[in-house]
């Protein structure tokens, strides 16, 4: 297990990087943690690594991003799942089959699809700008 504490949004994405380096075809990276967490922050850092020319932003409205990259990078809220239906029609496990990594916010609500390697990452939030990241699953 990993764990650090980070004190802005930069040193964040740093860990992102740190952990994309690291990342294969098939890799699913599932966040924990609430709103404001920093969880995008994180993804713009494994982008960074993965797809750097893509401009990450947080999928809240389109559920899916797709940044490209090889492997191709796809970032996931799933905020709003709430069953198998509702998962299946994000693309989650055609992605997941495609050998993409996975970048999967609000993992909680899919708990049950994750597969066991999932790598998983829980950002807590410490004040207003520090946040402290636990990493288990992949070593960094």
């Amino acid at each position: 297990m990993f764990r650090t504490v980070t004190h802005s949004a930069a040193e964040t994405e740093a860990v992102g990087s740190r952990l994309a380096a690291r990342c294969t075809a098939g890799t699913v990276v599932a966040f924990f943690g609430g709103l404001g967490m920093g969880k995008t922050a994180f993804v713009r850092g494994m982008a960074q690594v993965l797809s750097p020319s893509a401009e990450v932003s947080s999928p809240t409205f389109a559920l899916v991003n797709d940044y490209g990259g090889d492997p191709p990078l796809v970032h996931f809220d799933m905020y709003r799942v709430t069953g198998w239906e509702d998962l299946d029609t994000t693309g989650y496990f055609d992605y997941q089959d495609a050998g993409a990594v996975l970048a999967v916010e609000w993992s909680e609500n899919i708990e049950a699809a994750l597969p066991p390697q999932a790598v998983r990452v829980t950002i807590t939030r410490l004040s207003e700008t520090e946040r402290e990241i636990t990493v288990e699953g992949i070593e960094l």
